[in-house]
């Protein structure tokens, strides 16, 4: 995985791989604390995707855990034409 292919679709899975669930049943505005994340496991997903570039802290998502606010935060830092 890298910034450049990195999408919404890309996002729901790795949350979905990482609170073992099908990442169809997870709701955009759901709060991921209640789907079972907690402060290890976000700070893996973010490590994750540092790794594959994206410029993102968790502190930064630790503020709005939903799909669409990490969204909001990690969408406009992706490449153009990424998103």
């Amino acid at each position: 995985m890298s910034a450049a292919s990195f999408t919404l679709v890309t996002m729901r899975a790795d949350l979905g791989r990482i609170l073992k669930q099908d990442p169809a049943t997870i709701d955009d505005d759901e709060n991921l604390v209640d789907l079972g994340l907690d402060s290890i496991r976000a700070m893996m997903l973010v490590q994750t995707w540092r790794d594959g570039g994206i410029r993102v802290e968790f502190s930064e998502l630790a503020e709005r855990l939903t799909i669409a606010a990490w969204w909001e935060v990690i969408a406009p830092r992706l490449p153009q034409g990424a998103a």
